[in-house]
């Protein structure tokens, strides 16, 4: 069970934004990830719970930041309920999407797990619903990924398959290298790991992820 700490910046003038504070797990009903944020004082700023089947489909998504809330899962595409910081009203949504995206790291490995492209192969589109910051506000994106490289890195706790991954944003042309470890984020724009407590999971043939404590 990988348990770590990223940290965040902005990806233009790389303000630090915080860290993100998280575990997660693989299994046979799936994977799940949580995480705790905080800003660079080190105040708590938000959280993420994200489980995906098998296929990488969100089953549950729950998104805090600034006191707004979305909760989301795959549902005629992608179905989500909005929640503002006084809780008073709540705005419900739905796209003809594959899944989500957002800062969090959780996503990169959600969406490289739903593409499960092969090494070399052609770039592939996906459509997602983008929840930004500091709001969680929605909008819809369209990336291309491709799988350019997997090759097979020595460490202390054995041989480490890493996955170099180009993102291309279809709307602004902006390209993107992301870095991953089975279901670890090494690196990529805007995120650094910066400590990992036991090595990065991969998928096949692991225990059914185990029941988080809520907030931890």
């Amino acid at each position: 069970m990988p348990r770590g700490r990223y940290s965040l910046h902005d990806t233009h003038d790389h303000t630090p934004l915080g860290e993100e504070h998280f575990h997660c797990a693989p299994g046979p009903s799936g994977w799940r990830y949580v995480a705790q944020l905080t800003t660079p004082d080190g105040a708590h700023r938000g959280s993420v719970d994200l489980a995906v089947d098998e296929l990488g489909r969100p089953i549950r998504m729950e998104l805090n930041a600034s006191s707004w809330q979305v909760r989301g899962a795959a549902i005629d595409g992608v179905t989500w309920v909005r929640t503002d910081p006084t809780g008073s009203e709540a705005t419900e949504g739905n796209v003809r999407a594959s899944g989500f995206t957002g800062t969090s790291p959780a996503f990169l490995v959600s969406t490289a797990r739903l593409l499960r492209l092969a090494p070399g192969g052609p770039a592939t589109r996906i459509r997602l619903v983008a929840l930004t910051d500091p709001v969680l506000a929605p909008r819809t994106v369209d990336q291309a990924w491709q799988l350019t490289e997997r090759a097979e890195h020595a460490t202390d706790s054995g041989p480490l398959l890493v996955d170099t991954y180009r993102i291309s944003a279809l709307d602004t042309g902006e390209v993107h290298t992301v870095h991953l470890a089975g279901d670890v984020v090494l690196s990529a724009p805007g995120i650094e790991l910066e400590h990992l407590e036991t090595p990065p999971s991969t998928f096949p043939d692991f225990p059914d992820f185990p029941d988080f404590p809520d907030g931890n």
